[in-house]
């Protein structure tokens, strides 16, 4: 007998059901945080197979709720503009396969992001990306325990050097200590608002603390350790504003903006001081040889950059110039913003500051003024990667990006000018 086609209408009533939109999250989130660990299993063909496969589901679950989406003022015209300038910049590569393939990808995790931002609430997210934190900062520490203790043998297939036992630093599936301590941070702030608005029972969402915790000691990364004192400020500077009256916010705000500033202009102005402070051991000077290398490459091309290809190829210009000049192999600029100016120059820079920008206070000012906590998840997300940014190219590809996206899209859901125009 041959099989009955499944109805149209069954297709899309599965397609645009919460289980689906539920699963579609965790998977999507778990492959961009899972991005080292599933290369070094299945390589670079296999990872592009999954998140192709997930691209081919996000489009079927945009089309089976197309009637259910309010598309005015969702998707931030920032994001198109910086994923187009990135695409244009093909025109003028050196290597335009490779930057065809680097956009494809850029274009591919922006559509998982932007996915996931339409079809979940945000509450939602917050449970699907903690419970990815959960898992991965599991599965790492489990697997550091295995290397560095139980056997006392470094995985090299997943980067994992096995120095647990000796207190660190640790990597995780995540192939960096920097890495690995991102997310630890990501995890602490996703794990306290779960807490907080009860979405997990307390116990579980104690040991989920404690897990994160233990991971961002172990990580030994003196750039997180920067990242998770700006987080705590920055909680404290948004729990005041939510417990200022409100007609006394604004003034409280425009303080906070100036105490940035000041604090960005006084770290400016000694520069010097602040190098010699970071750099412990000698790595904050090796970043620093590699972003004045990256620098003099920018200045050949300052306006249009380079070619947009998100993570560096050796094989290519200006790239391996700045590895064979500072006589070490770079994935990235270790700093996104002078990344985003070698690929994309000066234009592409400032689409990007436009986009994190935006992104910052639309979500500052939701998480100022919604009662609820949640609300306060993506403006935190964006002041750790952004943070980040600075020291690593994170929020630029894959975990990075995708949360960036994720955050941006919510944040601007009521505060763009265009989700008031009549429908």
């Amino acid at each position: 007998m041959s099989s009955r086609p499944v109805p149209r209408d069954s297709l899309r009533s599965f397609l645009e059901s919460a289980p689906v939109a539920q699963a579609f999250t965790v998977t999507a989130i778990t492959a961009g945080f899972t991005g080292h660990l599933t290369r070094s299993l299945i390589g670079w063909p296999g990872y592009i197979a999954v998140i192709a496969g997930l691209c081919v589901l996000a489009i079927a679950i945009l089309i089976a709720r197309r009637e259910l989406i309010e598309w005015r003022g969702v998707l931030p015209l920032t994001i198109l503009g910086f994923v187009i300038w990135c695409g244009a910049s093909i025109v003028w590569s050196g290597a335009q396969w490779i930057s065809l393939a680097g956009w494809l990808f850029q274009v591919a995790i922006a559509l998982l992001g932007v996915t996931i931002a339409l079809c979940r609430d945000l509450i939602q997210i917050v449970r699907a990306a903690g419970s990815v934190f959960r898992a991965v900062l599991g599965l790492s520490l489990g697997l550091e325990i295995l290397s560095g203790i139980l056997i006392d043998t470094p995985i090299p297939v997943l980067g994992i050097a096995g120095d647990l036992a000796v207190g660190g630093p640790i990597q995780g599936v995540f192939g960096t200590r920097n890495l690995l301590g991102l997310v630890a941070v990501l995890a602490l702030v996703t794990h306290i608002i779960e807490l907080r608005t009860r979405s997990v029972q307390r116990g579980l969402g104690i040991v989920s603390i404690v897990l994160a915790g233990t991971c961002l000691f172990f990580s030994g990364s003196p750039v997180t350790a920067v990242v998770a004192i700006v987080i705590l400020a920055a909680t404290s500077a948004l729990f005041a504003v939510r417990r200022t009256p409100t007609e006394r916010r604004p003034m409280l705000q425009y303080a906070l903006l100036a105490l940035v500033v000041v604090t960005l202009v006084a770290t400016y102005v000694g520069r010097s001081r602040v190098i010699d402070l970071l750099n412990a051991g000698g790595e904050f000077q090796v970043r620093y040889a590699l972003w004045l290398s990256t620098l003099r490459a920018v200045d050949v091309n300052p306006i249009e950059g380079w070619g947009w290809t998100g993570i560096w190829r050796d094989s290519i210009l200006p790239f391996a110039g700045i590895n064979w000049s500072v006589q070490r192999e770079h994935a990235s600029a270790l700093n996104a913003y002078i990344d985003v100016a070698l690929q994309v120059g000066i234009v592409g820079l400032a689409l990007f500051g436009a986009l994190c920008a935006f992104a910052v206070i639309r979500s500052w000012l939701l998480a100022s003024n919604r009662r609820t906590v949640t609300y306060a998840w993506p403006a935190l997300i964006l002041v750790a990667l952004l943070t980040t940014g600075v020291a690593e190219s994170f929020p630029l590809v894959e975990s990075g990006w995708l949360l960036l996206v994720i955050c941006a899209v919510k944040a601007s859901e009521s505060q763009s000018w265009r989700s008031r125009l009549p429908a």
